[in-house]
C-alpha cells in the first residue's frame, strides 16, 4: 500500500495513541449512538437497520431493494433477510416489478406509514441526547458526509 504524501492539511504525522485515532473516535461514537437508538427504538419495535429502511421508505415509498441498498450502503444479501422480517411484521410489502421480475419493489403498508408519526419522538429524543445545537448537528453531519465521500474515493 502506497503511503499518502503529506498535504497542507497534515501538519504532523498522526500518533498511534488510541485516544488520538480518528477511526476509534468514530467507532466508539457509533457504538454509543447505536446503544441510544436501540433503547429509543424499542417503543417502535424496530432495530436500528430496520429504522434506516423505514427512513428511506418514508422519504420515498415503493423503492427497489437495490435502490434501498445503495442509499444505506448495504448489499442485497444483508438487506433481503431484514426486509423479509419487516414484511412478516406487517410494515412493508415485497413484490416483483412488472417490468423486470428480477427486481423486487418494497412498499410501506398502512402500519408502516403510521409508524412515521411515532418516529418523530425518537428523533427528538436522540437530538436532545446529543447536547448539540441544531447548527452543530448539521455541521457535524456535513463533515461526516464529506469524510465518507473522501474515504470512499480513496478506497
Amino acid at each position: 500500500m502506497k503511503t499518502p504524501q503529506p498535504t497542507p492539511l497534515t501538519q504532523t504525522r498522526p500518533s498511534l495513541r488510541l485516544d488520538e485515532q480518528l477511526c476509534f473516535s468514530l467507532y466508539s461514537t457509533t457504538l454509543a449512538m447505536n446503544k441510544l437508538y436501540r433503547s429509543a427504538l424499542k417503543t417502535l419495535d424496530l432495530t436500528y437497520p430496520q429504522y434506516l429502511v423505514m427512513l428511506v421508505l418514508w422519504e420515498q415509498d415503493q423503492r427497489s431493494v437495490s435502490a434501498i441498498g445503495e442509499e444505506l450502503f448495504l448489499d442485497s444479501a444483508t438487506l433481503t433477510p431484514l426486509l423479509k422480517r419487516m414484511e412478516k411484521a406487517g410494515l412493508l410489502s415485497r413484490t416483483r416489478a412488472v417490468a423486470d421480475e428480477r427486481s423486487v419493489i418494497i412498499a410501506l403498508t398502512d402500519q408502516g406509514k403510521a409508524l412515521r408519526a411515532e418516529a418523530d419522538a425518537v428523533l427528538w429524543q436522540i437530538f436532545c441526547s446529543t447536547g448539540l445545537s441544531a447548527h452543530d448537528v448539521s455541521a457535524l453531519r456535513d463533515n461526516l458526509k464529506q469524510l465518507r465521500g473522501q474515504l470512499l474515493a480513496a478506497g
